[in-house]
């Protein structure tokens, strides 16, 4: 199916039709390989893989059309490692092996960050010239302020999604497991309301996400958590909505709180600010760029709850700190729209074909 003029989507039949564990997804590889090469040899100049699952068919596939792999890895398992939550489950060796090869494979390696092109050197050797950094890009016409201004839009956007118009709103989007920590927002609220027990009348905690990964073993663990703390009264949970849904969500919102382990990047964060909302998030990964300390929003060292309470406690006392933030924060995300990731990104293309011919040649 033609997606959008230039994208074309082609589906490869792979394994069962029901759904998988992530951990079950490499057992089917070779049928999807094979479905890939049989199917479009000869019709392209260039392969790019995302993640390492599909950086493993990509080399497979570039190897037999005798054409260059870029890859983007995302995610790198011995930086989750690394970086592993309480009771978090780490990463497997296959994968680790997996990483490994694709890194040795690929004629470029597109990191997110400057960061994450130093731990591909440091973790997996990479070669220095063979990595570049693209800063990944969001779309910016759907993930914006309101025409009327950030204020006013996360007024609508309260009233669309019967939100209180003067309640704080600390906000987490993402995959319910360790790796992302929403337990750590849960026991910054809860500290925060012994606090300001006044607080506990205007305060909703939406979560927005569902159980991803190691937070399959306990699907009902965050629910259990906020009962253990007593608020269960403001935790609004949420399954995973539609992106156009997500936007209201952000723009409704005071603040985003990330306090996750490790991210390569941190889409969602640039998505909120985009749309007007300040973000709290973990000094961790790609973060540090994503978000422009005391100016779109804060960053926290560690994951102590004591830390984050303490940040949130500062939307709590000042309301329209979230509207003079929101405001920087929709100016900072402008710079990470999907026409200048992939501008850079087509200009990699370019550089890695043009070194392919002089390799000919030679």
């Amino acid at each position: 199916m033609e997606l959008a003029p230039g994208v074309l989507v082609r589906h490869v039949d792979a394994g069962p039709y029901e759904g998988l564990a992530k951990e079950d997804l490499a057992a089917h590889l070779c049928t999807f390989t094979h479905g890939v090469t049989r199917a479009w040899a000869g019709h392209y100049d260039l392969v790019h893989s995302h993640y390492w699952l599909s950086g493993h068919v990509g080399r497979l596939t570039a190897q037999r059309w005798g054409v260059p792999l870029v890859h983007t890895m995302h995610t790198m398992a011995k930086v989750k490692n690394a970086s592993l939550a309480e009771g978090d489950t780490p990463e497997s060796a296959a994968r680790v092996l997996g990483e490994t090869q694709v890194v040795r494979a690929a004629d470029r390696l597109i990191a997110n960050t400057e960061k994450e092109a130093g731990e591909l050197l440091r973790h997996y050797d990479a070669d220095t010239a063979r990595v570049a950094v693209v800063h990944p890009g969001v779309n910016l016409e759907r993930f914006r302020t309101d025409v009327l201004g950030v204020e006013a839009g996360r007024a609508a956007a309260r009233s669309r999604l019967g939100l209180p118009q003067d309640a704080l709103i600390p906000l987490f989007v993402g995959r319910i497991q360790p790796l992302k920590a929403p337990d750590v927002l849960l026991r910054a609220v809860a500290r925060l309301l012994a606090e300001r027990p006044w607080l506990r009348e205007r305060i909703v905690v939406p979560v927005v996400g569902g159980p991803s990964g190691s937070g399959l073993a306990r699907p009902g663990g965050l629910q259990k958590l906020a009962a253990f703390l007593g608020i269960s009264e403001v935790v609004l949970f949420q399954p995973p909505v539609s992106q156009y849904r997500l936007a209201d969500w952000y723009r409704a919102a005071s603040v985003l709180v990330m306090p996750s382990y490790s991210e390569s990047f941190g889409l969602v964060a640039v998505e909120a600010q985009a749309c007007g909302t300040p973000v709290i998030a973990a000094e961790v990964g790609g973060l540090p760029v994503a978000v422009r300390d005391g100016l779109s929003g804060a960053l926290v060292p560690g994951h102590d709850p004591v830390d984050y309470a303490a940040a949130l406690s500062g939307f709590a006392d000042d309301p329209a700190r979230s509207t003079r933030m929101g405001e920087a924060a929709a100016r900072h995300a402008r710079s990470f729209g999907w026409d200048t990731a992939a501008a850079t990104t087509a200009d990699e293309y370019a550089a890695v074909l043009h070194e392919r011919r002089l390799h000919h040649v030679s």
